[in-house]
């Protein structure tokens, strides 16, 4: 009788243990990316001095990275942004295996810094998985397993390091930065799960109209 007490108590504590095994190996699988990254050093951008729709650099670790903002007549005027505008924003070259975030930022005054403050807050729905893309005034791209769902959009093509984001361009303020005092960018910059990684850092300047 008191084995058959005991069996079903041991089939809870096996399916417990169970249980808590498979959430720490996806901790594990999560956070070990994250505390494990080495920096890959700087994205080699000497940032235009003047208001253009593209811009490229070699990376420390060999990539040739473009960056380009297109609107729906082409080139896109980024000395005249509109709060509201819609802006494509294309890249080539980056590194698929580090997430970006793509988003208005202040220049750093210091090359090498890390962007920002950023406007336009992390992308709506990003919490939860339930991104609605169609307004969106930041984006983050990441073709990691453990976030894709939770992100904007995905590189096209993860060889060549492509992707293709739709921005709406955010209010000038907001965020503690107003682009209308300080210099802001266009710009893309490693995700969280490489956050002082500088390599995929690359900025367009623009000016609010």
């Amino acid at each position: 009788m008191s084995s058959t007490r005991v069996r079903p108590s041991r089939i809870v504590l096996v399916a417990l243990l169970i249980v808590a095994a498979l959430v720490l190996v996806a901790v594990v699988a999560v956070t070990a990316p994250i505390l494990l990254h080495r920096s890959a050093g700087g994205s080699g951008q000497e940032i235009p001095a003047d208001i253009v729709p593209e811009t490229s650099a070699r990376g420390a670790d060999g990539r040739v990275r473009t960056l380009s903002a297109f609107d729906e007549n082409g080139p896109a005027k980024l000395d005249a942004v509109k709060p509201g505008e819609a802006i494509r924003i294309e890249g080539s070259g980056f590194d698929a295996g580090i997430g970006i975030y793509v988003a208005v930022c202040a220049i750093p005054e210091v090359t090498g810094e890390k962007p920002g403050p950023c406007l336009g807050g992390i992308p709506e729905g990003a919490e939860t998985g339930d991104v609605d893309d169609s307004q969106l005034t930041s984006a983050w791209v990441t073709n990691d397993w453990a976030w894709r769902n939770f992100a904007t959009h995905r590189y096209a093509d993860a060889t060549a390091g492509d992707f293709s984001v739709m921005l709406t361009m955010p209010e000038a303020s907001g965020e503690g930065l107003d682009c209308r005092e300080t210099r802001c960018a266009i710009a893309t910059r490693a995700d969280h799960t490489a956050a002082a990684d500088r390599v995929q850092d690359l900025l367009l300047p623009i000016a609010y109209e």
